[in-house]
């Protein structure tokens, strides 16, 4: 599912207009980023947990020439799943 995607389906099950629906689903991610650019914590239960997670720099390696560089400390966010979710995925499949 994309983003496109997740609109129609709000749209479609909450009798919603596809624009009022786009403006939920673009405030909720806009939300969800600004909490993790400040360095927060997002926790969805029964879904799973964002958050942030900083990398140090370290010495990497140019895979098309071999030079060596520098890679820079970056901080990424991260995705941990929920136990329900992951039940349920894991139960799907034995279907």
């Amino acid at each position: 599912m994309n983003k496109s995607e997740l609109v129609e389906a709000l749209a479609g099950e909450n009798g919603l207009t596809y624009k009022k629906a786009e403006e939920i689903v673009n405030l909720v991610f806009d939300s969800m980023a600004a909490t993790l650019s400040e360095g927060g914590r997002i926790e969805i239960r029964g879904f799973g947990s964002f958050v942030v997670k900083d990398y140090k720099s370290y010495m990497g390696r140019n895979p098309k020439t071999g030079e060596m560089i520098k890679v820079k400390p970056k901080r990424l966010p991260f995705f941990k799943v929920g136990k329900e979710l992951r039940e349920r995925v894991n139960s799907a499949r034995r279907s």
